[in-house]
């Protein structure tokens, strides 16, 4: 990346105070700025680095007004976080814009391709698979049989989407997820062993989907596991199969979702909850980290928290008596010994 301070301006609709002519190259954080770089100032806790930067600008909202001496140039914007965002999806577009098809990898010649795509060394192409417009499919990727990836979207290195899986347009798969493995279905059979129950189902992504790295996303025994549009999961997630997540629901690391569950939509649950399976949560449910959901949660909006989880003003309250409960111990045997006497 390499513009001057008025042709960022211009992309962020900004106004220039200072030289509009030095070259950017480089986005660093406020305090760490350096000659050539960009950084951005909106929390008020970051104000005194602005007055002591090494960076040849800094993007600020419309309001700011300095109380003492500034050396760099300022970019005023409405809003400086939602700017600077901006200006990394930008960047971000630049760094990973390839195209064409680099070797060696196969593509079955029943797959069909559209324009623009860039697809990565030693990756596998299967049959009847459906890549749309500006797709990229980074090396040593696996798309098995009759998948669908659509307009826009981006699998990074060694992705594996199991046949018959769908991945809509603008969406995003990190490193190392599986989408479509089969779902944990085995049944017991009279030698105390266990049968395998064949996962025929598939995986559906819709619009807009950004998945972490190492996430496993399984195929559902019949119909379609699906994630739906605008959906965020975070690094290492197991969802399960038949499971259905809601749109704009965000999941953060290391929570499981078992078979069967629904999860409403604007949900936002935490890192390390396990959610029991053939359960529904409502919509604008809030869980907290190291949750453990054992129930439905059919009332929207509720905010969850504690082991076995129940609602939080009710656990925050009964977490006073949690810690005292070895005085309250000691107070019991007290009152025992003086009504035993």
């Amino acid at each position: 990346m390499e513009f001057t301070i008025s042709k960022i301006a211009e992309m962020l609709n900004g106004e220039v105070i200072g030289n509009p002519n030095i070259w950017i190259n480089q986005l660093t954080k406020i305090e760490e700025g350096c000659e050539h770089s960009l950084s951005f100032l909106s929390n008020p806790k970051y104000t005194e680095h602005i007055y002591k930067t090494k960076s040849s600008a800094v993007i600020v909202d419309k309001d700011f007004v300095p109380h003492q001496k500034i050396n760099t140039t300022l970019i005023k914007v409405k809003d400086a976080y939602a700017s600077f965002a901006q200006l990394l999806r930008i960047v971000e577009d630049i760094q990973k814009k390839r195209e064409g098809i680099e070797q060696p990898c196969f593509i079955d010649e029943t797959a069909v391709i559209d324009e623009n795509i860039y697809i990565g060394a030693f990756s596998y192409i299967g049959k009847n698979v459906r890549i749309g417009k500006n797709v990229h499919i980074y090396p040593q990727c696996y798309i098995g049989d009759h998948v669908t990836i659509k307009n826009n979207s981006t699998l990074y290195t060694g992705v594996k989407v199991y046949h018959n899986c769908h991945i809509d347009k603008n969406s995003t798969i990190h490193s190392g997820s599986v989408i479509g493995s089969d779902g944990f279905g085995f049944a017991p059979n009279t030698d105390r062993a266990y049968d395998k129950i064949p996962q025929i189902g598939n995986v559906i992504i819709k619009e807009d989907v950004e998945i972490g790295a190492n996430t496993c996303i399984d195929r559902a025994t019949m119909g379609s596991t699906i994630i739906h549009k605008g959906v965020k999961l975070d690094n290492m997630i197991q969802v399960a199969h038949n499971v259905e997540i809601g749109e704009n629901t965000v999941i953060a690391s290391h929570t499981a979702i078992a078979g069967s569950s629904k999860i409403g939509k604007n949900c936002m649950i935490g890192g390390q909850v396990a959610i029991a399976g053939h359960l529904t949560i409502g919509n604008h449910v809030k869980i907290a980290g190291k949750t453990g959901i054992a129930k439905s949660v059919t009332k929207d909006g509720e905010i969850l928290q504690g082991p076995l989880a129940f609602n939080l003003k009710d656990f925050q309250r009964s977490y006073i008596f949690f810690r005292q409960l070895p005085m309250l111990a000691k107070r019991i045997e007290k009152l025992e010994k003086e009504f035993i006497l």
